[in-house]
């Protein structure tokens, strides 16, 4: 598959990359945790476009841990912004099963195999490699996740394959946002025009 469809955007943000240093993953997350431990709700909104009674819905449907002290910290908008670039085309119950089927319960750590900030640099990786192939294929799609998470070390039998199954999805999921972000600006151009 050769869409030729390259995201300028960084995934889960209505942001530039060329605005941000050309950076993704934890190098986005580290400047934008640069000066604080912990970010508010307000600057949530600015990255992401999410507004806040979103956001708030989203809490309180457990899909997302409450903000401490009215602070997010890095995993938790790790974990709002891969949310948020799968949510055109997952629904989000299936999003929550999904990130629930990689750290299980929302509120406890101890069962998660991956902090959310270093799945989002996973996932960033990812289709920042796939995104400068020629050729984008199930198969390399699975081959650059193989790649990607090399480094990774479980936390528990079967946590790689657990991951490498749920980032085979979100890779999937998120081209087919992009292709469907494509379509829309496609139609709104000829509406524009008839």
């Amino acid at each position: 598959m050769n869409l030729e469809i390259n995201d300028s955007l960084i995934p889960g943000t209505k942001l530039k990359k060329s605005d941000m240093g050309n950076v993704t993953g934890l190098d986005f997350l580290s400047k934008v945790f640069y000066i604080s431990e912990g970010v508010m709700l307000s600057q949530i909104r600015e990255v992401s476009g999410i507004d806040g009674s979103t956001l708030q819905n989203w809490t309180k449907r457990g899909w997302v841990a409450n903000a401490r002290l009215k602070k997010y910290n890095i995993d938790q908008v790790a974990h709002i912004l891969i949310i948020n670039m799968l949510r055109s085309c997952i629904q989000l119950d299936h999003i929550a099963f999904l990130l629930h089927y990689i750290n299980g319960k929302i509120d406890d750590k101890s069962d998660d195999i991956i902090r959310d900030s270093v799945l989002y640099d996973y996932i960033c990786r990812i289709l920042e490699t796939l995104m400068q192939q020629d050729v984008c294929s199930m198969a390399s799609i699975k081959e650059v996740i193989r790649e990607q998470i090399a480094d990774y070390e479980e936390a528990l039998p079967g946590a790689r394959d657990r991951l490498a199954n749920a980032l085979e999805i979100i890779v999937v999921a998120y081209y087919a946002a992009l292709i469907k972000r494509r379509s829309d600006e496609m139609l709104a151009n000829l509406m524009s025009t008839y």
